[in-house]
């Protein structure tokens, strides 16, 4: 009789404190390792939207050099470049990137910028018959590249900010109803950083979003989990 109740109380017993640190070590460990992986997504996200904006300056210096005219604004484009068929169209020659590039606005040379880089060959991704020219998508989710010259609403929030003249790419969310925030604070940061200097006021790439993004000062507000931000970054 005896026997069988201390085997009862044997068999009945819990875990040991022992056996519960090893739990909740291997648990310690899984969390962390599934927080690192998703910063070192993030991170590849970040630096691959980068890759993709200095692809985008090195294809339309290129089709400077090729052309002597900019990307969108390339007069007689439908007979120089050999991929610019409709709805590719011709620029106005003026040496700039104008109009709001909307998906209800299809004939502005914005809407034919990476539209005349893509018949060019000049960049991967694109084609110059692609039915929406306006943007191109990011690596970042809801965030696309969006051309436009100095003070064109194409650099979105972050247009009125530019100081200097020249093409621009613009990261922002783009919609029907124009370009809106698309990046988090610390998205814009990162972008910032690694690109230019790191503060939204100065340098190529110029921050908007008003005080949610950033400081007065240029500081990114980082510890801001929604996306309050554009960029405009200077390509060429």
């Amino acid at each position: 009789m005896n026997t069988r109740i201390h085997e009862s109380v044997r068999d009945e017993k819990g875990f040991t404190l022992v056996e519960l640190a090893i739990v909740m070590v291997i648990i310690g460990l899984l969390i962390g390792g599934i927080l690192k992986g998703q910063e070192m997504i993030a991170n590849a996200q970040v630096n691959a939207t980068i890759a993709q904006v200095s692809a985008v300056d090195a294809a339309s210096s290129t089709f400077r050099d090729m052309y002597d005219s900019m990307a969108g604004d390339m007069l007689l484009a439908t007979t120089r470049i050999p991929g610019c068929a409709t709805p590719c169209i011709n620029g106005g020659g003026n040496n700039s990137i104008n109009s709001l590039p909307l998906v209800t606005a299809p004939g502005t040379e914005a809407t034919n910028f990476f539209r005349h880089l893509g018949g060019a060959d000049l960049l991967g991704g694109v084609t110059a018959n692609m039915a929406n020219g306006t943007y191109l998508q990011a690596k970042l989710n809801n965030v696309q590249l969006v051309p436009g010259s100095q003070a064109a609403a194409a650099l979105g929030n972050a247009g009125a900010n530019v100081a200097r003249s020249g093409l621009y790419v613009g990261l922002s969310a783009t919609g029907t109803t124009g370009n809106t925030v698309g990046l988090t604070p610390l998205q814009a940061g990162r972008i910032d950083r690694k690109r230019d200097d790191g503060n939204a006021n100065t340098g190529s790439v110029i921050g908007g979003g008003g005080t949610t993004c950033a400081t007065t000062a240029g500081l990114y507000v980082e510890n801001t989990q929604t996306a309050t931000c554009t960029l405009a970054a200077r390509i060429n």
